[in-house]
């Protein structure tokens, strides 16, 4: 979604026929899409292999080829799936891999696929925390709900990422017990769902976005004021990828990662190989460094799931998918291809498969 949306007005100017294809989405305009031939194709690996196992993507005429955040596609799962589509691409090609980082089992996909690679790099590990203000915070147990709320009920908008999705939808639950507005962004939510809650965060709806790192990569959104680690990432680049989501294009932002006492010697660690320059302070409910974060004690009512449903997914005319509820992606109707001179993706005859969501 963040790559279609950056894409929109660029793709508008040119004249650039493209389609958006991602699990979670109806699939007839997607099919419909890929029959009368495209030029540009942002998909998700699941959705993309679904629509080519259905016979309706024919990837023998693509010429560039590119995967984002190529090392965590490999992380999650989809490792299998990427090579299954770029074996269906032309050799020749232009081959493109983007990633915050380049380790964690890509180097495969790069021999495989990358004829004499060259690698650009555009900072170094620690670049990225200059227009950031860090503040590693030692709490203890049975503090740390109150100073996470603290630290979230704040004006603008504010990430907080989790370990876990149970994590996610544990804290954004608590948050909106003392009555701060937040929602979860986590795989367990299909596509259809998750772009619901991005929306609500982007345009602020939500303000706290509650999300596990794999949710949140490639989260493009501007005015985030505050980064809220509430579990410490696993290691200085995730901490750097994380601090990432604030601080964008020039502006300044504020990290707060939260550390109990078994976690003092890791987190300082990390702290040191992220070369962020500060060091844990104990911090308690109603401290001044969560004051300087722009913290405050919640003092609004509970927000009750069907204020949360009003407000990610707000009633509008005809039939829509409630957030909260999982459902599958709508079964469109399989259509034959006509060959479209020109098109690097199309639509190619063959027999209908009962869909999967992907």
């Amino acid at each position: 979604m963040q790559i279609s949306d950056a894409l929109q007005p660029l793709v508008h100017v040119v004249g650039l026929r493209h389609k958006l294809v991602a699990g979670g989405m109806p699939y007839e305009p997607q099919l419909q899409a890929l029959d009368r031939g495209l030029d540009l194709l942002i998909a998700t690996p699941g959705r993309l292999m679904d629509l080519m196992e259905r016979g309706a993507a024919d990837l023998s005429r693509v010429e560039v080829a590119i995967l984002d955040e190529a090392d965590h596609m490999a992380e999650m799962g989809f490792l299998e799936a990427i090579t299954e589509i770029l074996d269906q691409v032309p050799e020749g090609g232009q081959r493109l891999l983007f990633s915050a980082t380049l380790d964690r089992g890509i180097d495969g996909i790069v021999d495989r696929y990358l004829v004499d690679p060259v690698t650009h790099s555009t900072d170094d590990a620690q670049a990225s925390v200059a227009t950031m203000v860090h503040h590693a915070l030692l709490i203890e147990p049975r503090d740390k709900k109150a100073v996470i709320a603290e630290v979230a009920n704040r004006e603008g908008r504010t990430v907080v990422f989790c370990r876990t999705k149970l994590g996610a939808d544990r804290v954004a639950g608590e948050l909106r017990d003392l009555g701060v507005v937040a929602a979860a962004l986590h795989g367990g939510l299909n596509q259809g769902q998750r772009n619901k809650v991005l929306s609500a965060f982007k345009d602020g709806r939500v303000p706290v976005l509650v999300a596990t790192d794999v949710a949140a990569r490639g989260i493009h959104v501007d005015d985030v004021g505050v980064v809220l680690q509430v579990d410490p990432p696993a290691d200085h680049k995730d901490y750097l990828h994380r601090a990432g989501r604030t601080a964008r294009a020039g502006e300044k932002g504020t990290v707060v990662t939260l550390a109990l006492p078994h976690q003092r010697r890791t987190v300082q660690r990390l702290l040191d190989d992220a070369g962020v320059g500060v060091r844990l302070q104990k911090a308690n409910p109603g401290d001044a460094v969560i004051a300087d974060a722009g913290g405050r004690t919640p003092e609004g009512r509970p927000i009750t799931e069907s204020d949360l449903h009003r407000l990610i997914a707000p009633p509008r005319s005809g039939r829509r998918e409630g957030y909260g509820q999982r459902s599958g992606g709508r079964q469109g109707g399989y259509r034959g291809g006509r060959d479209r001179g020109g098109s690097s993706y199309r639509g190619q005859g063959g027999p209908r498969r009962s869909h999967r969501d992907r």
